[in-house]
């Protein structure tokens, strides 16, 4: 017995050592990422950099993508968001355990796999095409369309989140609601969702994370515009398409106001986590 605890102990620091190696290697990498985005983007960070529209070239800001990153990644969440959290409490609720249930995570996780590029291709031809011909053959490049196709890249992980994250709540308060007698779905809305509830919105976050970095869907179907825009219908600019553009340029001063553009995207999404998980420590200490 002794010889079967020691190999099991020698297995046991071998795997606990590969697993810090590894952690230790992303923690590297992860930390050396945001290094080299800081080192490079906060000297472009300047009042100019929001108050100047991208028409101005090195002498301008990214106000306009700003505002059109924004306007575009909350259109998507309108859409994406309701119809993900409705799905996913579809599948843990009601098709946890049919064949209906299987074949539809089965498509999710295929269209949670999707290259996004598809997705845009995908959007140009079913929004953008149909309303150019309502323009008398005019490419009708919007916001609108860049929106559906983010929504699209969104859903599948709000849908996968919701889904998980219901069935991770304990049988036991099923049981105890519809033993007092409440209706499935007022179970629902009202004892699984509230618990659930950090998790889902966790996924939404996850979802909202992604998009603000995503650059090939909006080639296709936002396109950009160098100027300041909020109407749906219009090209709008987006942080991670400027971006693009500034990088393949060869001055200098736009590498820079590329830099500090993916700067603002990473502290973007590193303010929504801290954020939520404020919020959720304060409720936990509200509930105890």
């Amino acid at each position: 017995m002794s010889a079967v605890y020691a190999r099991r102990r020698i297995t046991n620091i071998v795997a606990l050592v590969l697993s810090g190696c590894a952690t230790l290697l992303g923690l590297i990498f992860l930390v050396w990422i945001l290094w080299i985005t800081l080192e490079n983007g906060i000297s472009a960070i300047t009042p100019t950099l929001f108050t100047k529209i991208t028409a101005y070239a090195d002498q301008g800001g990214l106000s306009n993508a700003i505002v059109g990153s924004l306007i575009m990644d909350l259109m998507a969440l309108m859409i994406c968001a309701p119809i993900g959290v409705l799905a996913g409490t579809y599948l843990a609720e009601y098709a946890s355990s049919t064949r209906l249930g299987a074949s539809i995570r089965f498509l999710n996780d295929i269209l949670l796999s999707a290259p996004s590029i598809v997705l845009g291709l995908f959007v140009y031809v079913i929004v953008v095409l149909p309303m150019s011909n309502l323009t008398n053959g005019a490419i009708s490049f919007s916001g609108f369309a860049g929106s559906v196709a983010l929504a699209l890249i969104g859903l599948p992980v709000i849908v996968r989140t919701t889904d998980e994250m219901l069935q991770l709540v304990p049988g036991t308060l099923r049981e105890a609601a519809l033993s007092l007698g409440i209706p499935q779905w007022k179970l629902t809305m009202q004892v699984l969702m509230r618990a659930a509830f950090s998790g889902i919105l966790t996924g939404v976050l996850l979802a909202l994370a992604r998009l603000a970095g995503e650059t090939a869907p909006l080639l296709f179907t936002a396109f950009g515009n160098n100027f300041m825009t909020a109407h749906p219908l219009d090209k709008m600019a987006s942080m991670p398409v400027t971006i693009y553009q500034y990088t393949n340029d060869p001055n200098p001063a736009l590498h820079a106001i590329a830099w500090a553009g993916a700067l603002l995207i990473t502290l973007f999404v590193l303010a929504l986590s801290l954020l939520t998980r404020i919020m959720f420590s304060r409720k936990k200490v509200s509930y105890e």
